[in-house]
């Protein structure tokens, strides 16, 4: 795994023919946001958001099937990728902190009538974003899913104590508790993880940005996980029907839901749809069903792409 970059690239023969893409960096108070622009510079770009424990790579094959001329800026989450971990003590709600995240891009770029597309957490976000910023929103994009995870009150009521302890529990690891795996090892992993629904050939490329040699003073051989093990605890973002019901009448962008089959097996797809059914009372949504794992941008991104472009082209 070379470090020599081109086009933000780990090597040479990581970019695609025809395809300019930079890596940069935007200032946050407690360090840095990594993001991989793609395309023009000149141009306000769609905002690219992947899902939970996941990067900015998960768009690497879909984006160089998009018009050359279309920008896009596909960031690390906090904790995420090459971003910056959260201080110790703070907590990661996931949902609530990514709305406030999309927020300081946007001023900080000074941009108007933003694009948002989005996978898993990503779209979840892309839609509370749009709920809470009406005005400020041209268009979303959500891949296989259509608001935050769902839970009835009862169920996050119990999860809430044992989620905190976690959370503090992975705080508290010390840096020879963070296991170290071979290269090959480490694929493995991660492809069980996944259960399917990404090959190994795209784990490999979502661990670009997913994991890093071993630090020296460790005195180990292998790789780590660079994302903060923090993440593992989701719990405490979930949110009730209700409530998704209630940001859905606040969305007046266009929408573009692509749902993948057989996607992600959510535990109530009847929420999922009731959501879908809301945001149409208010505003124009297109809901498209595909052939696809839940990682569809990543693994099968043909079926997808034409959908994008034409939505974009309106």
């Amino acid at each position: 795994m070379s470090e020599e970059k081109t086009n933000g690239y780990r090597n040479n023969s990581d970019v695609p023919a025809n395809t300019t893409v930079e890596e940069i960096e935007i200032p946050v108070p407690w360090g840095h946001v990594a993001a991989k622009w793609w395309g023009p510079r000149n141009k306000q770009p769609l905002i690219a958001i992947h899902g939970w424990q996941d990067n900015a790579g998960t768009w690497d094959n879909l984006i160089p099937l998009l018009s050359p001329s279309t920008s896009v800026l596909c960031i690390d989450l906090p904790g995420h990728g090459f971003s910056s971990h959260y201080p110790t003590g703070m907590q990661y709600y996931l949902f609530w902190d990514g709305i406030a995240l999309i927020r300081r891009i946007v001023k900080h770029f000074d941009w108007k009538k933003i694009r948002l597309m989005g996978h898993s957490l990503g779209g979840a976000l892309s839609f509370m974003y749009a709920a809470s910023f009406p005005d400020d929103v041209d268009r979303i994009i959500c891949v296989d899913i259509a608001s935050p995870a769902l839970r009835v009150p009862e169920t996050m009521v119990k999860v809430t104590g044992s989620s905190i302890d976690k959370s503090l529990q992975y705080e508290t690891l010390s840096d020879d508790q963070i296991p170290c795996y071979g290269y090959e090892e480490m694929i493995d992993i991660v492809v069980d993880a996944y259960r399917g629904s990404v090959t190994r050939e795209n784990c490999k490329v979502l661990m670009k940005r997913g994991m890093a040699p071993t630090p020296a003073h460790l005195k180990k051989q292998g790789y780590h996980f660079k994302r903060d093990p923090r993440l593992k605890v989701s719990a405490l973002a979930m949110m009730s029907i209700e409530t998704a019901l209630a940001y859905a009448t606040k969305v007046k962008c266009k929408v573009l839901n692509i749902r993948a089959i057989p996607g992600q097996k959510w535990e109530r797809m009847d929420y999922y749809k009731a959501v879908i059914e809301k945001m149409k009372e208010t505003t124009e949504v297109t809901y498209i069903e595909v052939n696809g794992t839940h990682h569809v941008q990543l693994n099968t991104p043909e079926n997808i792409c034409d959908l994008i472009k034409d939505f974009l082209k309106k």
